[in-house]
């Protein structure tokens, strides 16, 4: 009993074990909420789970299905992890308690440019090098080391109290999912709507790999505006922030309506920049910005994708002058190939001050363009890359929205989706990487002009198989005579694996059970800022390889920020270790402060006081619990009456209710239409709220102070009566003279004392279990802790709480 143990809610000594319950009684899983009888056996459920059982038919209800957004392998739990594993499992545990057949899919990304870094870096100490020890022994090194370290993360989800349904967890690289992106690709390819060819990629230099649009970060950095004519014979200034790029020029653009210019357009003129020989074209562009630098654009088809478009359109030369490595090529001229591009920067601005084709310079703010995960700036260059004609998969993916079939929370980011959609550009989805799904494409060996080199960084690279379409071998298997092919080098973009998660994770291609029951998924929770890197493209395959849309509503979080509501940053030092704060505070502390005053969309100020905050939360549940369980145990209301009991119960009589218990009903009653109303419409916050300030400040601070004196009639007349059991008859009239005093006492309701505290012991008991489960979706390690303690004086409540029901609202 609770009096045996501390007056303060310990999170240490109850999180893990309850925890670890939970998974061993197998409450995660869909079935939980099935009837014994018809539940299929899922001992087998790791072997990938596919039962053959209809759920939703056998439960009478639909399932509620959400896939948690796949950490990376490489991943330690952080604060964002912390806010979407709270968010989803207060939607999975709310469902669950309705009764629905409730689905967490859990799994991890391969997450191809992170985990080759890591284990590269890792290598290198060991003085390995990956190039001489060849693709098939790396990638048993990369296996090994994810075995080892790649499931932390989901360790550390179970410490926030994730209930997902690990027996089902996946792996982007599994069998399965990796059969699953070959069957899309060969689909997509069929269709024409995966191809291959040259165009301007991202591409990093130090991941030696092109990367896509979306990939790209920007960061503000103070640059210079270069004014300057290629030779002294050339009749037009051009301006630039990258003059190294100047030695592709192919043409100069300007606006056709600025009059400056006119009389140029049309000409042609032989330059020489540094001993570099080039034709330049003056064409004629609406794109061209007159009021930016002198109005004159050089154009650098090979290294811009504006350039590139102008470049098609005037039938332009396209010459290299940056490698995949960063450096410049032989098209630069001796003196510069092999320069670092900021070398060559210097060194051509030089020689044109010393020169005098120099002009100016203009300080001003310039936005980089910078790989996402190591933080190199980007080269634009031309390389042969497997692209997704995004167009076709757009037009259906935004019809989607517009028609309801999916919606948005908040509604706000429909427009950001809409102008994603509108302003598509084709996908760039190979990468030059060792790990991740290698392309299912084979080309025949007799027919190869130039194998890519290990590195995949030559100059050569976009020569390699350059080959008709009726030459190699598409498939989801390789070609039977295998010796004869050589599989294309690159892989997959982690992002098309992560775009078929909903459906992959549940069997497809196959109509598996689990497919059948589950898909399309219910909900995606995920950050704001992957709307379009993941979210956009999932509903994209979706449509076009299930058609069915992959989920019915977005909810999009925010970012988590400090208390000043700045960015975490190791620099400011304001970050939140998650793991750290739940050792200290323990997980419902967490939950709740990253849930209570958020808002979807909208960034999430969090600090060490918040949370310490809601610790006390979790100890005037556990108090106020204690004193309710210590109470009630102290009387004759035992053997399963209070489990059966339902509001109907109670006489609504003045016999019977004080006015403070009809206010406490009416309140609960309220509390239960509001919390249910805000959950069902994704206002976790205000639900979280609502339940906060209902049990601290209603239900503790005023019902059981007032229930304290409805039971001290009781305890008072029994300490009287043992006082005055032999005093004959005065002391019986003591006795009538106590009943009569106390029962004016309590608000002036003249209740039979002898039914008072028993039926003050039941309104406590119904508020306090109706309580817990309302609360449990967002604190549900003290709320399942508490309700062990009171199925010791009510056996007839269930046996966990995970496994209650959501308390009904009367009408």
């Amino acid at each position: 009993m609770m009096k045996n143990i501390n007056k303060t809610w310990d999170h240490k000594k109850h999180e893990a074990k309850l925890y670890e319950n939970w998974e061993k009684s197998g409450y995660f899983k869909p079935e939980v909420n099935i009837e014994e009888t018809t539940r299929t056996n899922t001992d087998n459920a790791e072997e990938k789970g596919l039962l053959a059982t209809d759920y939703s038919l056998q439960a009478n209800k639909n399932p509620f299905v959400i896939a948690i957004p796949p950490p990376n392998v490489t991943g330690q739990l952080h604060i964002g992890h912390a806010l979407f594993a709270t968010l989803q499992d207060i939607m999975i545990r709310y469902h669950r308690l309705q009764g629905e057949p409730s689905l967490w899919i859990p799994g991890t990304d391969h997450a191809g440019i992170a985990t080759q870094t890591v284990v590269d870096k890792m290598l290198k100490k060991q003085g390995i090098n990956r190039f001489e020890i060849g693709r098939e022994k790396f990638l048993e090194h990369v296996w090994k080391w994810k075995e080892e370290y790649g499931g932390k993360i989901n360790q550390q989800l179970r410490a926030v109290g994730s209930s997902c349904d690990w027996s089902r967890e996946r792996f982007t690289l599994d069998d399965g999912l990796s059969r699953a992106v070959n069957e899309a690709f060969v689909h997509l390819y069929k269709k024409g709507l995966i191809y291959r060819g040259e165009y301007i990629v991202n591409w990093c230099p130090k991941c030696g790999t092109a990367i896509a649009d979306d990939e790209v970060e920007y960061t503000e950095q103070k640059g210079k505006l270069y004014f300057f004519k290629y030779d002294k014979d050339f009749p037009i200034s051009i301006a630039t922030t990258r003059p190294e790029t100047k030695f592709g020029d192919a043409a100069v653009a300007v606006n056709p309506s600025d009059k400056r210019y006119k009389e140029f357009i049309g000409k042609s003129y032989n330059i020489c920049l540094d001993g570099v020989q080039r034709n330049i074209q003056i064409i004629a562009d609406r794109s061209v910005d007159s009021t930016f630098g002198t109005g004159a654009v050089g154009v650098t088809p090979a290294h811009s994708a504006v350039d590139w478009r102008m470049g098609e359109e005037h039938d332009l030369p396209r010459v290299k002058v940056i490698n995949e490595r960063g450096r410049m090529t032989e098209e630069a001229g001796e003196k510069y190939s092999g320069l670092k591009t900021a070398e060559a920067r210097q060194k051509l601005v030089e020689y044109l001050h010393s020169n005098n084709l120099l002009e100016k310079e203009v300080e001003l703010d310039n936005n980089l363009s910078v790989c996402y995960r190591c933080a190199t700036a980007i080269e634009p260059i031309p390389s042969l890359q497997w692209f997704v004609k995004m167009k076709p998969l757009a037009e259906k993916a935004k019809e989607a929205v517009e028609s309801n079939q999916i919606e948005i929370i908040p509604k706000r980011f429909e427009k950001v989706y809409y102008h994603w959609m509108d302003n598509i550009r084709d996908w760039c989805i190979s990468r030059q990487l060792w790990w991740g799904h290698r392309i299912p494409v084979w080309y025949p060996k007799s027919k190869i002009k130039n194998q890519r080199s290990k590195s995949g960084t030559d100059d050569s690279a976009t020569d390699n198989y350059q080959l008709e379409a009726k030459d190699i071998y598409v498939g989801i298997e390789p070609p039977k005579d295998i010796e004869n092919w050589i599989q294309d080098e690159d892989v997959l973009d982690t992002w098309f694996s992560s775009a078929l998660w909903p459906f992959s994770t549940l069997g497809w291609p196959d109509e598996t059970a689990d497919y059948k029951a589950f898909y399309p998924n219910t909900v995606m929770e995920t950050g704001y800022d992957i709307l379009f890197f993941w979210v956009a493209r999932m509903i994209m395959m979706g449509l076009e390889l299930t058609d069915q849309v992959p989920f019915k509503t977005v909810y999009l979080h925010g970012l988590v920020r400090d208390e000043k509501n700045r960015k975490m940053s190791k620099s400011l030092g304001n970050g939140i270790d998650p793991l750290e704060v739940i050792d200290k505070y323990g997980a419902d502390a967490l939950r709740m402060a990253l849930v209570v005053g958020s808002a979807p969309g909208q960034d999430i100020p969090v600090g060490e006081n918040k949370i310490r905050g809601y610790r006390n939360f979790s100890n005037k549940i556990w108090n106020a619990s204690r004193f309710v369980v210590l109470r009630v145990s102290e009387g004759d209301l035992r053997e399963g009456e209070i489990g059966k009991f339902e509001i109907q119960d109670i006489e609504y009589s003045e016999k019977l209710l004080t006015e403070a218990d009809k206010e406490i009903l009416k309140k609960h009653q309220e509390v239960k239409a509001k919390v249910k109303k805000y959950l069902d419409e994704f206002k976790f916050s205000l639900a979280g709220e609502t339940l906060y300030e209902y049990f601290w400040h209603t239900f503790c601070d005023i019902y059981i102070e007032q229930a304290k004196r409805q039971l001290e009639t009781e305890e008072q007349k029994n300490k009287e009566t043992e006082k005055q059991k032999n005093s004959g008859t005065e002391g019986q009239k003591d006795i009538e003279n106590f009943d009569i005093e106390h029962s004016l006492k309590i608000e002036n309701c003249k209740i039979e004392n002898s039914k008072l505290p028993q039926n003050t012991k039941k309104i406590l008991i119904k508020i306090l279990s109706e309580s817990l489960v309302m609360l449990h979706p967002f604190v549900p390690y003290v709320t399942e802790s508490v309700w062990q303690e009171l199925r010791e004086i009510c056996p007839t409540l269930s046996e966990s709480i995970m496994i209650s029901k959501w308390p009904s609202v009367s009408e």
